[in-house]
């Protein structure tokens, strides 16, 4: 029989699940708060595996990604433990925004302290009661707000496990990205934990392919780390391509933008992908790709400013064959010609 595992002040037995809350800072108006943490605790020893939503408190695509896993039935044959936080930042949560109420990004302020700001504390606690149970980790984010990111899985290729799950989490592109000082990436990986990001969707919306994206793939990595039985003559998935390098494509100047390319399209070098113009037209600039490859992020206000981030290109050894494979996950994804899951109705 497996050791209960203990998170904040509450032990959780074998074959149980729980949902507890870990104490955080109260408001300024004397209300408590608490984190609220999901936990199921296998009878069978294996991986322990976190994952975590809206550590940037406008990205909530990740907690409907861990509600729906948690009530997934193949959930019940758990081998090992999970621990859900969909909501890691309570605060910028309520408040709809991206950072907390010190203004700072949480994702920038790991490992933090006890007797730091309150970034750092936030950050500290969340790795001291999570992060150090946890043998592995998936952290689901969304793009900033007004902009909207394919769904795509960043890692460091270099550690073995993690390049297992990012491959295992099947989204048709990884970008191979160094880790930032700073993260929960970084933090963990201090900590043994191997960490993958995805990134779907937009920011303050819910969008219904990152979503179901999001949970095949969360369940793809569990199976692929024993915590879930493999599935039986199970359909090969689409292997994903890794990306060389990215690059942002800024506006030339202020004014009004009109998208010529959707998210997920293949670009060739000196393509057209929109114009900015002042309100008259009188001045407007063609907005050319300085590279061949797929749109991967973009902004989805047309108001911008110039040297604003208006695309972001990822860059492959063949991007015809990464735009087939995007073009072919999202065709398995609609939720119109899906006859796989889904368990419960899409969000339209």
């Amino acid at each position: 029989m497996r050791d209960p595992i203990n998170i904040g002040s509450t032990a959780i037995n074998p074959g149980t699940r729980q949902t507890l809350e870990i104490p955080v800072p109260s408001l300024y108006t004397h209300t408590a708060l608490e984190l609220p943490v999901h936990v199921i605790h296998g009878k069978r020893s294996g991986p322990v595996l976190f994952l975590s939503g809206a550590v940037h408190g406008d990205e909530i695509n990740g907690v409907e990604i861990i509600r729906r896993v948690l009530h997934t039935k193949t959930i019940t044959k758990l081998k090992g433990t999970l621990i859900a936080i969909p909501v890691v930042n309570i605060y910028g949560f309520i408040n709809q925004t991206r950072y907390l109420p010190d203004r700072r990004d949480l994702n920038r302020s790991f490992p933090g302290s006890e007797k730091g700001s309150l970034a750092g504390r936030m950050a500290n606690l969340f790795l001291n009661e999570i992060v150090s149970k946890c043998t592995h980790g998936i952290d689901l984010h969304t793009a900033a707000i007004h902009r909207d990111n394919l769904p795509h899985i960043r890692a460091y290729l270099d550690d073995e496990e993690t390049e297992r799950m990012a491959r295992a989490f099947a989204s048709p592109v990884i970008l191979n990205t160094p880790i930032i000082d700073g993260s929960l990436r970084k933090a963990s990986e201090k900590l043994g934990a191997s960490v993958i990001v995805y990134e779907a969707g937009e920011a303050l919306r819910f969008d219904e392919l990152s979503i179901r994206a999001g949970v095949r793939g969360i369940i793809s990595v569990m199976r692929e780390l024993g915590m879930l039985p493999a599935l039986k003559n199970k359909r090969k998935p689409i292997a994903p391509v890794v990306a060389r390098s990215s690059t942002w494509i800024r506006a030339p100047q202020s004014g009004i933008l009109r998208v010529q390319k959707p998210l997920g399209s293949r670009i060739e070098k000196n393509e057209s992908l929109g114009f900015v113009s002042d309100p008259f037209g009188e001045k407007e600039e063609n907005i050319l790709s300085p590279i061949d490859g797929i749109i991967i992020g973009r902004t989805n206000i047309p108001l911008v400013n110039e040297g604003e981030a208006l695309f972001h290109i990822a860059q492959f050894k063949s991007a015809e064959t990464a735009a087939n494979k995007v073009e072919r996950f999202q065709q398995n994804l609609d939720p119109s010609t899906d006859i796989n899951s889904p368990e419960e109705p899409p969000i339209q």
